[in-house]
């Protein structure tokens, strides 16, 4: 079952970006910064990927992931906004958010404030709910938004870039084709290894208590 969800998840990203172009880009980045389990950590390396095949460019696709990061955290500042942490922990583990993530998320903001955001964008796990407590704490919608894509554009890039450092590699080192028959065999790997890190963590998150 873990498997097949998986699968559905990795061809989900690929068919989204192959068809979208960069405005795919942006929705999967938005779904990732709504808190729903979709890692950028996955997004990003695969449209590097396309960069180095010529379909997109390196910068337009760390722009597209970053303005999508904006667009997506909207939803979590509202709702830290209007309805604070009870809504969250009413509703958020039907995405997987879990004390964890929250009480991380809090202790962050709580000790940078403002700034939180624009540092915040930059670390894994903390960069998908940092969105919400900037919203409990009634943060200004102007400065989040600026903070929000400061802080998105250098991480959306460093992925991208990796992926296409691997995709560059994968046309010139014979070794990688001799290991994978194809270089969708490749990718297919990649995305459900690194889901299944994703959703395992959540899921541990998810059971420690507030």
């Amino acid at each position: 079952m873990i498997e097949h969800i998986l699968g559905i998840l990795a061809t989900f990203t690929i068919w989204v970006i192959s068809s979208g172009g960069y405005l795919g880009i942006a929705l999967l980045m938005a779904i990732e910064s709504a808190c729903i389990p979709l890692p950028s950590e996955i997004i990003m390396p695969f449209a590097g990927y396309l960069v180095s095949t010529g379909h997109f460019n390196l910068y337009l696709a760390a722009t597209a992931g970053a303005i999508g990061c904006n667009i997506g955290s909207i939803p979590a500042y509202e709702l830290g906004k209007r309805g604070g942490r009870p809504a969250i922990e009413r509703w958020g583990r039907y995405v997987l958010i879990g004390p964890g993530e929250l009480d991380a998320a809090d202790r962050f903001f709580a000790r940078f404030g403002n700034s939180a955001v624009l540092i915040g964008r930059l670390l894994p796990v903390i960069r998908s709910f940092i969105a919400f407590p900037a919203g409990v704490a009634k943060m200004k919608l102007l400065p989040f938004h600026v903070y929000t894509f400061v802080g998105s554009w250098p991480w959306c890039f460093g992925l991208a870039w990796l992926g296409m450092v691997l995709g560059e590699k994968w046309n010139s080192d014979p070794r990688l084709k001799a290991a994978f028959h194809s270089a969708d065999a490749l990718i297919a790997v990649v995305l459900v290894g690194g889901a299944a890190f994703y959703i395992w963590h959540r899921i541990r998150g998810m059971k420690r208590k507030p």
